[in-house]
């Protein structure tokens, strides 16, 4: 098991960027698939993006691709999520997930054994 607390969510004009952070505790990291995903008002929650544990493979939603981007820093157990060229579709609470399990479904949330709180963030025009 590993408890998950994201941080960085804020409000911000279109066009801006946020840096999200998701700290871990209580297992080796380096061993979990971490994953952002994202719940907007009234909505299903999406997948955004995940990264392998050695960081060596990433994969992002088409809707963020381009403008979001995840990393990860094992010796400081953090995975990060940059984004960029924010948009008022963006909005919407993150969460960081974390999955012992390397399998082909990690853009669900079925996948994933493990969940933050969340963190809103908030794009205006």
């Amino acid at each position: 098991q590993v408890h998950l607390v994201e941080s960085g969510g804020g409000l911000v004009q279109a066009g801006g960027s946020l840096r999200l952070s998701c700290a871990a505790t209580g297992s080796t990291f380096s061993s979990y698939v971490m994953a952002w995903f994202r719940q907007g008002p009234g909505k299903e929650r999406d997948f955004v993006a995940y990264i392998s544990g050695s960081g060596g493979r990433t994969y992002h939603a088409e809707s963020v691709r381009g403008r979001f981007t995840i990393s990860r820093d094992n010796a400081k157990n953090t995975v990060y999520l940059q984004m960029n060229s924010l948009k008022p579709e963006d909005t919407a609470v993150y969460y960081c997930a974390a999955s012992k399990v390397y399998t082909r479904w990690l853009v669900t949330t079925t996948s994933y054994e493990n969940w933050g709180q969340g963190t809103q963030v908030t794009v205006y025009s």
